[in-house]
């Protein structure tokens, strides 16, 4: 299939910091950026192509190119707010070689919530969509095939997201699907207070592509808020979890959750709630989305666009 939205159901990649971090990363790579995940796009072109491709391998649809933290905002924390255009362009490039002759794969653009909160002042409106406009348009002009604003923390900064990228296709004439994730935290809501009934009516008149959750948690901790999705979301849910609550062993960041569990849980979340967008964050390997693709193999998918809401 040539295009994204004819597929019933969408397998995202998995993590990519977590997994960089297995990584034996030299240090010349890095230079003086050590922690920027997205200088790795300039630096170790063949390490990124390499991640991604051990993704589209173990059955992955879709794969996010290395610029979560690509805003200029964020790079600026790295004195590198002046290469948005180079580390994102080369980013999609990563990923286009990553899917090559893989018929029904897509690339992703990655959006992340920068480092700063809109709500609390650590940054202004103006200054959020200028940096998030400037990362939306390069991502659209090398080619990515749809959008995702991910790991939003802040329902300001996400309404502030999903208008630069609607009057960036507009201007540019090139639509793709706008995919929101937002993060809520164990507390029940996402960091500055929101919950997912707030994010729900906050977001539904927008033309978004998917509405879902990653990051924060595993999939256990987010059954109450899929469950809302799939009784308040008119479009498609997606879920794309923690493998399990990080644990701190021997100083190294563990995830435990197996992905023979992630698999089952997530066949569950399809099956019960209609969710059409899947995949893994921290801690995801591609084991784990190998285990996810077996798990979904059989699952029914063609009602997962007709799902209705009560």
């Amino acid at each position: 299939m040539n295009n994204l939205a004819d597929l019933n159901l969408i397998i995202f990649d998995g993590a990519c910091g977590t997994n960089l971090q297995t990584y034996d990363i030299p240090e010349s790579a890095w230079g003086d950026n050590e922690g920027c995940n997205e200088y790795l796009n300039l630096s170790a072109p063949e390490l990124i192509v390499k991640l991604h491709r051990s993704f589209v391998d173990a059955g992955a649809m879709v794969v996010e190119t290395n610029t979560f933290g690509a805003t200029a905002i964020v790079l600026a924390e790295y004195d590198l707010q002046d290469r948005v255009e180079e580390i994102n362009r080369a980013a999609v490039e990563h990923a286009r070689r990553a899917i090559d002759g893989k018929p029904g794969c897509f690339v992703a653009g990655s959006i992340g919530p920068t480092t700063k909160l809109v709500s609390l002042g650590h940054v202004s409106v103006e200054a959020l969509a200028a940096s998030m406009t400037e990362q939306i348009r390069v991502l659209l002009d090398a080619g990515v095939d749809c959008l995702i604003l991910e790991t939003c923390q802040d329902l300001l900064q996400v309404k502030t997201g999903v208008v630069c990228a609607m009057e960036v296709m507009a201007e540019t004439g090139r639509e793709v699907p706008l995919m929101v994730s937002v993060t809520i935290e164990q507390t029940g809501t996402m960091l500055v207070g929101s919950d997912i009934a707030t994010v729900c009516t906050t977001l539904e008149p927008f033309p978004i592509f998917s509405l879902g959750l990653n990051c924060a948690t595993g999939p256990e901790a987010m059954k109450s808020h899929m469950r809302h999705l799939n009784h308040h979301w008119p479009r498609r849910i997606s879920c794309i979890p923690n493998q399990g609550l990080p644990e701190v062993v021997d100083g190294q960041t563990v995830y435990r959750m197996s992905p023979e569990e992630y698999g089952k849980q997530m066949r569950a979340f399809v099956e019960e709630y209609g969710i059409s967008v899947v995949g893994g964050c921290c801690g995801t390997t591609p084991e784990h989305t190998q285990a996810l693709v077996q798990a979904l193999a059989d699952v029914p998918t063609e009602d997962l666009l007709n799902r209705s809401v009560s």
